[in-house]
């Protein structure tokens, strides 16, 4: 024990905020390192505290509590893989503590928010999705005159389908507004106009200002009630040549005009009829297992190069370029039924098919399983190489479908 406390006490010592699916990744990275993690999450049975040398149950939210444990822990680093809003309480503790951190206060707090960083957007002259902005009915039904129907209705503070709705018509606008306030930490809600299109993920890296684009997939979504839900992440994308570079370019010029010098990004780039415009940006590790698809295809370490930007360490531009390439990747999210978790059957079947690199389950029997409508309701995810996409993707979805929820009947599922 003693020599164990030694170890402790000389490795650098990081605090992650959020032990959930999405910080999976990154918390295997910082322990194959060898440093001493401090996860904070308020679910006591977040599938990423087994990775951490400390648990602490405090909402990766809760900047007062999570400053003061970083200070008592006396950090090396802050990192906010895989959700938003904790990316600039990330930043404001490394600011007020003095310690290294990739982002500015104010490029994290562009980040954060929808509505902050589309302002941003419209003065560098990027391509963005059209939006209002309102605060009651009213507002939201002169937005609709303007922009037409659908409409996509969202909490500009809030991510993962929390407070995001889509509106078809009248009936459904005043409803979707609600909600979105609701869950608003402004009081205020973006309304978009929903158009046919396909969405793309550009994952990047700037390093000393200079923006990398390390791969641009394609999302595939599930369908309705689940509005917005990724089921897949396919790369490399389909998109024709000259709309992949446009879409770069966004993406590069995106991470630009936020003052991101250093540091992860994900960028959602909406395809329609005009070509590609910008969604959004996050200024973080993608939540969807991102990282771990670039190692497998691409061998690009980008939750070792995330935990090297949040400790202030070195980075080379070689660590930014392939050193092998699969001919495609597919990440498949699993559904499980609603109820009771009772047990994951079929798990080393799938893991043992050709290609397939992971899978994940996230949850533990007695897990209460939801109806798919965020992305918190995914259950785990298969990762699957190929010698194209197609392959991949098919690789993926054979082992999904080997995999069998056996679930409990309870309240959640309608029993």
């Amino acid at each position: 024990m003693l020599v164990a406390s030694n170890i402790h006490a000389r490795a650098k010592r990081l605090l992650v905020l959020g032990a959930g699916p999405g910080q999976l990744g990154l918390l295997e990275a910082a322990h194959r390192r060898g440093l001493y993690v401090i996860a904070a999450d308020r679910d006591p049975a977040a599938p990423g505290f087994p990775l951490a040398d400390r648990r602490a149950l405090i909402s990766a939210e809760d900047e007062p509590a999570l400053e003061r444990l970083a200070s008592a822990e006396e950090v090396d680093g802050v990192v906010a893989p895989g959700i938003d809003w904790p990316v600039a309480i990330a930043a404001r503790i490394s600011s007020k503590l003095g310690l290294p951190h990739p982002l500015s206060v104010e490029s994290a707090q562009l980040a954060v928010s929808k509505l902050k960083q589309r302002e941003r957007f419209a003065e560098a002259g990027l391509p963005h999705t059209r939006y209002a902005v309102a605060t009651r009915g009213e507002e939201a039904e002169a937005a609709a005159a303007e922009l037409g129907f659908p409409l996509v209705v969202k909490a500009p503070d809030r991510q993962g389908q929390r407070g995001l709705a889509l509106a078809r018509g009248h009936e459904e606008l005043g409803p979707a507004v609600e909600l979105a306030l609701a869950a608003s930490r402004s009081g205020l809600c973006l309304i978009e106009r929903l158009e046919p299109s396909r969405e793309l993920t550009v994952t990047g890296f700037s390093l000393d200002g200079r923006f990398h684009v390390l791969a641009v997939t394609d999302r595939e979504r599930a369908p309705a009630p689940a509005f917005g839900v990724t089921l897949e992440h396919i790369w490399p994308s389909s998109l024709e040549q000259s709309e992949l570079e446009q879409a770069v370019d966004i993406a590069a010029r995106a991470a630009a005009a936020l003052g991101i010098e250093l540091g992860p990004t994900y960028t959602q780039i909406v395809v329609g009829p005009s070509g590609p415009h910008l969604g959004e940006l996050a200024a973080r590790l993608g939540g969807g297992h991102d990282a771990e698809l670039l190692a497998a295809a691409l061998g690009i370490e980008l939750n070792g190069l995330a935990l090297a930007a949040a400790l202030g360490e070195p980075i080379e531009a070689g660590e930014l370029e392939p050193v092998l390439a699969a001919g495609g990747a597919c990440t498949r999210f699993l559904i499980a039924p609603p109820g009771e978790l009772v047990a994951v059957h079929g798990v080393d079947d799938a893991a043992a098919l050709e290609g397939v690199e992971r899978v994940r389950i996230y949850r533990e029997p007695g897990f209460v399983v939801r109806p798919l409508r965020s992305r918190s309701d995914r259950i785990g995810a298969v990762l699957a190489l190929g010698s194209d996409r197609e392959q991949a993707v098919v690789r993926a979805r054979r082992a999904a479908d080997l995999l069998r929820f056996e679930v409990a009947r309870s309240e959640i599922s309608g029993s």
